[in-house]
């Protein structure tokens, strides 16, 4: 056999040779990497699509940035497992949140986002499992209906929470609607040329007056066990459109979430658990 030296190889070996500190952890089952953000080198996208990949490396529902600013301020950069930017993940920012606790004894803090700024603040510790709460901004929610090919009109509501959400309600157990499983229409309307940017979409049912339960197809990833700006949008939209408490039990596949929202004029409050998985080292590009 006979050993071929090619310079492309060589490099490549080099490449790989680089390594890159990360945390990993989780929020119901969300998970997320988390990367000092001058590590990235401004292969944020690249690195995301890589590092984010469930059989060739760790794996991910999404990379957070954790930039630390001269000022003493925290900026996060949220990338989705496909390499495209998102504003804000709830469950990221308390994934950073529980690192930042864990690693430094911050038990309050505030982290900007390309959504606004959201306070975390740490509630009970059982490290390295941390129940957090959040602020997340004052939701809009505008009922929309949509018309989809071979669909037709599906009823629902526009929900920001800093981040697009398409949410629509639903009576069925398994959370199909319009005769599709909801992983299937949920790809159908996050990827509608009705929506240039994407959304995530969210499938509803009112449990009672206060609890309700729902399934996520969020942009950029697919589906996920959990979406902490998909319980916050799941809950407005539920609050403001089919009258139910404004104290919430939310579950997702990953499980509970809590949302309180006094008033429709005032910041929604999410409180959910994180958990940090490991730290470690990975091949970069």
């Amino acid at each position: 056999m006979r050993l071929i030296k090619s310079s492309h190889f060589v490099m490549l070996r080099q490449n790989k040779n680089i390594m890159i500190p990360f945390v990993k952890a989780h929020a119901c089952g969300n998970d997320f990497l988390i990367i000092e953000e001058h590590l990235a080198g401004r292969r944020h996208a690249e690195l995301a699509r890589k590092l984010c990949s469930r059989n060739t490396s760790v794996g991910a529902d999404g990379i957070e940035f954790l930039e630390r600013r001269p000022n003493g301020e925290f900026f996060l950069r949220l990338f989705n497992a496909d390499g495209s930017e998102a504003e804000l993940s709830g469950n990221g920012t308390r994934c950073v949140a529980a690192w930042l606790a864990s690693s430094e004894g911050l038990d309050e803090v505030a982290l900007g986002t390309h959504g606004g700024v959201r306070t975390c603040r740490v509630v009970e510790v059982a490290d390295p499992l941390y129940l957090i709460e959040s602020g997340m901004g004052v939701p809009r929610v505008m009922p929309r209906t949509i018309e989809l090919p071979g669909v037709g009109n599906v009823v629902g509501a526009m929900v920001n929470v800093g981040n697009p959400h398409f949410v629509l309600f639903v009576n069925s157990e398994d959370f199909s609607a319009h005769g599709l499983r909801w992983q299937e229409l949920g790809a159908r309307i996050s990827t509608s040329p009705l929506f240039p940017h994407g959304t995530n979409v969210e499938f509803v049912r009112v449990l009672s007056e206060n609890e309700i339960a729902f399934r996520i197809y969020e942009r950029g990833c697919g589906p996920t066990t959990s979406s902490g700006t998909g319980t916050c949008a799941s809950s407005a939209a539920a609050m403001a459109l089919r009258g139910v408490a404004r104290e919430l039990t939310a579950n997702a596949e990953g499980g509970p979430q809590r949302t309180v929202w006094s008033s429709a004029d005032v910041a929604m409050q999410l409180t959910g658990p994180a958990e940090i998985i490991c730290r470690g080292e990975v091949a970069g590009l």
